[in-house]
């Protein structure tokens, strides 16, 4: 008979402070509190996140590992090691869906080549809530990750999704570190064709969400929302 490996469960995480009930399901609540061990990009996020929906063993006796950008690649057997021991494992992220834009990707291939259960929760996405409300190309889309910092290899990254968005009509979807958000923007109304679109959804979730999609001449000509610090998804469509 096959071993009997543990499953690992992906748990989706609040994308900032909103209200539990309006954004996790009780199936997921429930799956949350039932384990007792955890892989977390940031384990003082997972203990918070583990209060708040009311684990029911104490904080400190819960395993909690970290998978994180620092983390070696010879590493993450360890952290499969008890699934391996017949337990079943909640993989975090710090926001929103594990694994999408977030180092435990790296955790579920291995999980797969060791032939390990894997069962992702439903949960919000900050991609796919952005998507949904930018009205922009919902059937064909990319996301393009992080773009680079440097300020000539960032524009040719704008130019690149520019491109393809208009060569294949599909959505361009990128995010940024929230200290960095303004400059992104900056760039994109610098490069971008004046009748591209591009959306900015920001806070989302959140009672201060905001949502606005307009051309990219009409971005240079009218008030933007403050995005410096806040959690935001950039949509282009050209």
């Amino acid at each position: 008979m096959p071993p009997a490996y543990g499953t690992l469960y992906l748990i989706p995480t609040l994308l900032g402070a909103a209200p539990i009930e309006s954004s996790l399901s009780v199936g997921v609540i429930a799956h949350a509190r039932a384990l007792d061990v955890f892989v977390a990009e940031s384990a003082k996020a997972a203990r918070h996140f583990l209060k708040l929906i009311g684990h029911p063993r104490k904080l400190s006796d819960l395993r909690i590992d970290e998978l994180n950008l620092n983390t070696a690649d010879r590493a993450l057997g360890s952290l499969l090691q008890p699934l391996l021991e017949g337990h079943c494992v909640g993989l975090l992220s710090e926001a929103g869906c594990p694994a999408v834009a977030d180092p435990g990707s790296a955790l579920v291939a291995l999980a797969h080549r060791m032939g390990i259960r894997v069962v992702p929760l439903v949960g919000p996405s900050s991609l796919m809530l952005a998507l949904m409300a930018s009205g922009l190309e919902g059937q064909r889309f990319c996301f393009r990750g992080y773009l680079p910092v440097p300020r000539a290899e960032r524009d040719r990254a704008i130019q690149a999704m520019e491109h393809d968005s208009l060569r294949d009509q599909a959505t361009q979807i990128c995010i940024e570190a929230p200290y960095r958000n303004e400059r992104l923007l900056e760039a994109m109304l610098n490069v971008c064709r004046a009748g591209s679109r591009l959306c900015l959804a920001t806070d989302l979730t959140l009672e201060t969400e905001t949502i606005t999609t307009r051309r990219i001449d009409e971005w240079q000509r009218q008030a933007r929302p403050s995005i410096d610090r806040r959690p935001t998804v950039f949509l282009l469509l050209a």
